[in-house]
């Protein structure tokens, strides 16, 4: 059964596939409360001496959810938009969120985050999270879709944090989860 006022929250007994990916979708949902809804100022405000910003957050996790979801599930490509989007230089991303508009800021992740729930959802029914994935170390050694799902379970864990606290210097906006009944004002977010 899902809450109609939390369906971010993870099942409370269910499988494996499940709570990982109610962990992950709960994690996506806050990030995206915690971006919600600002302009391009709110989008590039600081804090401290740090350069992150939650545009150049959004930006980055739009992009490793893609890479995830492409690369490492089937060595496809990673695709439209990074193909022609990206340049090559580590925290590319990053740096350039600040010339993007909210809307697309928006749009870039809540697409990534659709394409990689679509493909995860159809590599869950075609063999669970113990199958092998492209991801592998140097000497071979692939990784398991599991491991692919932590990983990015971790990301967002990090990078919500970062958020809460660059979110507070924008608008006083705080809190562990989006409160009961929020949905995104921005952009094309579907709660799950």
């Amino acid at each position: 059964m899902i809450d109609d006022d939390t369906p971010w929250e993870p099942p409370l007994a269910g499988s494996e596939a499940e709570h990982l990916t109610g962990a992950l979708d709960r994690l996506r949902t806050t990030f995206r409360f915690k971006a919600d809804d600002l302009d391009s100022a709110g989008l590039q405000t600081r804090v401290g001496a740090s350069t992150l910003t939650l545009g150049g957050l959004l930006k980055h996790l739009a992009l490793v959810e893609s890479y995830t979801f492409a690369k490492k599930l089937s060595g496809e490509p990673i695709g439209a938009p990074w193909d022609t989007l990206h340049d090559g230089t580590d925290d590319w991303e990053f740096t350039t969120a600040a010339a993007d508009s909210p809307e697309q800021l928006y749009a870039l992740w809540d697409d990534a985050v659709e394409r990689s729930r679509a493909r995860l959802a159809a590599a869950l029914a075609e063999g669970g999270l113990d199958q092998l994935v492209h991801a592998a170390h140097p000497d071979g050694r692939r990784a398991s879709l599991r491991r692919l799902v932590c990983d990015l379970i971790e990301e967002y864990g990090r990078h919500t944090g970062q958020a809460d606290l660059i979110r507070e210097a924008v608008d006083g906006r705080v809190g562990e989860d989006p409160p009961a009944g929020w949905r995104p004002r921005s952009g094309a977010y579907r709660i799950r």
